[in-house]
């Protein structure tokens, strides 16, 4: 082990499991696009390993179930909402799940990070949802056990038992939750997590922290975070279901039952390694050459490919067209609470027809265009739209599910170019259901959290396997950037905070008013900066300038290769 590994090493042991380095993916951004599938396969398979996890329960009496979070856990929480409340229409009972994300709905779209550092805007949001309710089930989640704004609704609950069930569902122990002061506010997360872990012995509050290991990308919880938070509240959700309304006993077989077959849809999905890495390597081609991907989707799958989108931008520094998301119908396909945002901007234009209008007389052969789609959808409406796409480009692809006896007839899946077209085999009971849906759901994530992650890999925007592009634009990434900094440096979390204000106030020489500002405003500023975390760390690396650093990045595109001065 060399001096830098070494100072690599020691500064992982005091960090949080969520943010640290996966040795699995260490090399990711030296793979091809096959290579990077194995990787990424191998590391959503720690999601599934036994280790000691709380156990899950579930409260017998609510009347309201609120699910909440910031960025993806929002994300999730609105599609799990939506299918929830889509499966208890069925049988005409009342719809009794909602959510709560971060920022409102624009959340789910683009970035919002300044609500996710306010624990009191998220206790007010939660009192406003839940005025009159008598018993509340509250599901907060905080892959790293870090949003201020979850930590807000979680103390909220604590005070307020006799209407309040709080759950935290994270994926670090509760050691390890954030330590750090929040805006406004005398208590820090893992205050919160112990007094949740104090009030489970009552059985007056629950935590929920399996710990599933490093990220492939380090820190980016949109991926396994992400993945695991849908299988695990979608079992509680759907055995909470079978006991509501078809009489069936919630055991922990039963939940383990709905997480196995979880597993055996990521078997399932990684058995079309070839055609993923096609699609990686078709992504990524595109984004080298300042192209862009748009994927097309039908129903939740569209809220996926939106999701799936907006994420990119945060993560790896993104312009918000390099990767698009549309869905049919737009946002009447969505269902969200604050209806059609299209009047807000560019970024909240999402129709297929928006796409039609905007985006394809633009469109050339250096875009890639990825159709998502399942057997359950309008075929007639996929070739129609496939065949004008085709008229601009043939560079066309597709994610397509169908079923063992209900397959997509060969002259569709012939319209495209690479097609990952995977065919389930369901029980006749789950053929209709709202189950077979979320699992294409699962699988679907999985493969655009793979390409959207493998294409800005093979960009350069990922060095070794950390997402060090990423905008500084909350506490939490800011407190992330140190430590990259830290990481990579081995120099002390002054240094490093020092080059990072440099590069987010674009200056050599910082003012005390810079330097004694709070993280607040430095967010803010940062915000409005681009490859923040790399010319910090082109200045320490090499003893440059700014000036001097952002000639190099803008010289070297790939992040690793800007090292060598």
């Amino acid at each position: 082990m060399n001096m830098d590994e070494l100072k690599q090493s020691c500064h992982e042991l005091s960090l949080p499991v969520t943010e640290k380095c996966n040795p699995i993916s260490r090399d990711i951004d030296r793979v091809n696009g096959k290579q990077m599938v194995q990787i990424l396969r191998k590391c959503d398979a720690e999601i599934f390993e036994k280790k000691n996890h709380d156990p899950f329960h579930q409260d017998p009496e609510e009347s309201l179930i609120v699910l909440s979070g910031c960025g993806t856990s929002g994300r999730i929480a609105f599609l799990l909402v939506t299918s929830f409340n889509e499966m208890v229409k069925a049988p005409k009972q009342k719809q009794i799940c909602s959510y709560i994300i971060a920022g409102g709905d624009r959340a789910m779209l683009t970035s919002q990070e300044a609500p996710e550092d306010d624990p009191a805007l998220g206790a007010r949001m939660l009192d406003k949802i839940c005025a009159g309710k008598k018993h509340v089930l509250f599901v907060g989640i905080s892959c790293g056990m870090s949003a201020p704004f979850v930590a807000g609704q979680l103390d909220f609950c604590l005070k307020h038992l006799d209407v309040f069930t709080p759950v935290l569902l994270g994926f670090n122990p509760v050691h390890m939750a954030r330590s750090e002061p929040m805006q406004d506010c005398s208590f820090h997360f893992k205050d919160v997590a112990e007094r949740m872990i104090a009030e489970q012995r009552h059985k007056k509050a629950f935590v929920l922290n399996p710990v599933l290991g490093a990220e492939a990308i380090s820190g980016s919880s949109r991926m396994k975070g992400g993945s695991a938070t849908k299988i695990i509240l979608e079992s509680i959700l759907l055995a909470g279901h079978e006991a509501a309304f078809r009489g069936k006993r919630v055991t922990p077989e039963c939940i383990s039952a709905w997480i196995t077959a979880s597993e055996m849809v990521y078997e399932t999905t990684y058995s079309h390694s070839d055609e993923l890495a096609a699609l990686i390597h078709q992504a990524g081609e595109s984004l080298q050459m300042k192209a862009h991907v748009y994927y097309i989707g039908w129903q939740t799958l569209g809220i996926i490919g939106l999701t799936d989108a907006s994420e990119c931008v945060p993560t790896f520094g993104a312009d918000f067209d390099d990767i698009r998301g549309f869905i049919n119908n737009g946002f009447r396909e969505m269902k969200n609470k604050e209806g059609d945002l299209s009047f807000l901007g560019p970024e909240f234009v999402i129709g297929h027809k928006d796409f039609v209008d905007t985006i394809l007389p633009s469109l050339s052969q250096n875009d890639v265009m990825l159709f998502l789609f399942t057997v359950n959808d309008d075929l007639h409406e996929v070739t129609a739209l496939a065949d004008q796409v085709r008229r601009r480009t043939s560079n066309l692809h597709a994610i397509a599910h169908d079923l063992e006896k209900f397959t997509i007839p060969e002259t569709v899946c012939n319209m495209f170019g690479t097609v990952l077209h995977i065919t389930w085999s369901f029980s006749s009971e789950e053929v209709n259901s709202v189950v077979m849906r979320q699992r294409w759901e699962l699988s679907t994530k999985w493969c655009l959290n793979a390409i959207s992650t493998g294409a800005h890999v093979l960009k350069g925007k990922v060095y070794m396997n950390y997402m060090i592009d990423l905008r500084v634009t909350n506490s939490k990434l800011y407190r992330r950037a140190i430590n990259i900094l830290q990481r990579f440096t081995g120099c002390s979390k002054g240094e490093c905070e020092r080059a990072l204000l440099r590069a987010i106030y674009s200056t050599d020489d910082l003012s005390e008013d810079m330097t004694s500002a709070d993280v607040w405003k430095h967010t803010d500023v940062a915000n409005r900066r681009d490859q923040v975390v790399p010319t910090a760390l082109v200045m320490i690396q090499c003893g440059c300038t700014l000036a001097e650093a952002r000639h190099h990045l803008d010289c070297h595109p790939v992040i690793r290769d800007a090292m060598v001065f």
